[in-house]
C-alpha cells in the first residue's frame, strides 16, 4: 500500500446490521462523536490514537479499540506515519443475540476497556474483512460471530444499573430533545437555557457531563446520523445537507467526512449495492505515493 490515504465504508448484504470500514489514515483527525453501533477496530500498521473518557488511548498493530454505542470519542494518527485498520461496527441487535447465545452476560453487553491488545481478535476482524471483500458470505458471517463472541467473553459485562438522573442530568436530557427536534432551526445557547429555566453556563457543564460533549458538538454529530439516514434511503447528498441543518453539501461533506471517514457522496455510492470483490479491487487500484489524492478529503497524503 503506497502513502496515500484511503477508506472504504461499506455493508455486505449477507451481514445485516453490520457496516465495515477499512482506511489508512495519515493527516486524519475525527472530531468528537459518538456512534449507534459497537465499534471494533484492529489496528493493524501503525498506531491509532484517540480520547475516551478524558483518557488518551493508543492501539498499535495487534490491537483493537472497543467503543461502545453513544460514547464520545475522537481519531488521530499516534505516530508520524498514521495507521491502517479494518474495522467492523455490529448493530446493538447482533452483539446482544451473539452475547445471549455464547456468553453468561445477561442484560445489555457492554466492553468494559476500550483497548485491547489482543493479535487473535485482531486477525479475526482482518479475516472478516478480506472474506467479506471477496464475498464468502459463510466466512464473512463466520468470522464475524467468532471474533464478536471472543471479545464479549474476555472483555465484556453486563452494562450497570443506571443511577436516577441528576436534575442536571434531566436538565440536559430535555435540551438534548429540543435540539434534535428542532436540527435544522436550533435555539441560541441562551436562548435553549432561558426557555429551560436555566443559565447558559449550567446547561452548558450539565451537557457536558451527561453527553460528554457540549450542546454544538451533540448537533454536529447528530446531524450527521441523519444525514446517514436520508443518504441510505437514497437522498442525494445536497438536499440531505439542507434537510439537517447544514449550509450546504460542502458544510456536509467537511462534517460527515470528519465523523464518518468517508465524504457523503462516496458513503452513499457503496450504499448503492456495488459488488464486494469491485469493492477489493478499487481499494487496490487507489493511486499510491505522496502525490496520490486521498480518497476522503481530496489532500495529498503527507511525505
Amino acid at each position: 500500500m503506497g502513502s496515500a490515504e484511503q477508506a472504504r465504508h461499506w455493508q455486505h448484504a449477507e451481514l445485516p446490521g453490520v457496516d465495515l470500514l477499512r482506511a489508512r489514515y495519515v493527516s486524519k483527525t475525527f472530531a468528537r462523536h459518538t456512534h449507534d453501533s459497537y465499534v471494533i477496530a484492529a489496528v493493524t500498521e501503525g498506531v491509532e490514537a484517540f480520547d475516551h473518557a478524558g483518557s488518551l488511548e493508543r492501539v498499535p498493530p495487534g490491537g483493537l479499540a472497543l467503543l461502545n454505542p453513544d460514547v464520545p470519542h475522537t481519531g488521530f494518527a499516534g505516530v508520524p506515519s498514521g495507521w491502517t485498520y479494518s474495522v467492523v461496527y455490529p448493530d446493538p441487535g447482533v452483539v446482544a443475540a451473539i452475547a445471549a447465545e455464547t456468553t453468561t452476560i445477561r442484560g445489555t453487553p457492554a466492553f468494559t476497556s476500550p483497548v485491547a491488545l489482543d493479535p487473535y481478535a485482531s486477525h479475526l476482524v482482518t479475516e472478516l474483512h478480506g472474506a467479506a471483500e471477496a464475498d464468502n458470505a459463510l466466512a464473512a458471517d463466520t468470522l464475524l460471530r467468532t471474533a464478536v463472541a471472543h471479545l464479549l467473553r474476555r472483555y465484556g459485562a453486563p452494562v450497570p444499573p443506571r443511577a436516577p438522573l441528576s436534575a442536571g442530568a434531566r436538565v440536559a436530557a430535555r435540551a438534548r430533545d429540543v435540539l434534535r427536534d428542532r436540527m435544522a432551526d436550533p435555539p441560541s445557547l441562551r436562548n435553549l437555557a432561558g426557555d429551560l429555566g436555566t443559565s447558559p453556563f449550567a446547561l452548558l457543564r450539565a451537557f457536558r457531563e451527561t453527553y460528554g460533549m457540549p450542546p454544538h458538538t451533540w448537533l454536529t454529530d447528530a446531524r450527521v446520523r441523519r444525514a446517514r439516514t436520508l443518504l441510505d434511503a437514497g437522498e442525494p447528498p445536497a438536499s440531505a445537507a439542507v434537510e439537517v441543518g447544514f449550509t450546504d453539501q460542502p458544510h456536509l461533506n467537511r462534517h460527515f467526512t470528519r465523523i464518518v471517514g468517508v465524504p457523503p457522496g462516496a458513503y452513499q455510492r457503496e450504499r448503492r449495492g456495488r459488488p464486494a470483490r469491485e469493492n477489493a479491487q478499487a481499494w487496490s487500484r487507489e493511486p499510491a505515493g505522496p502525490a496520490a489524492r486521498t480518497y476522503k478529503t481530496g489532500r495529498p497524503a503527507p511525505a
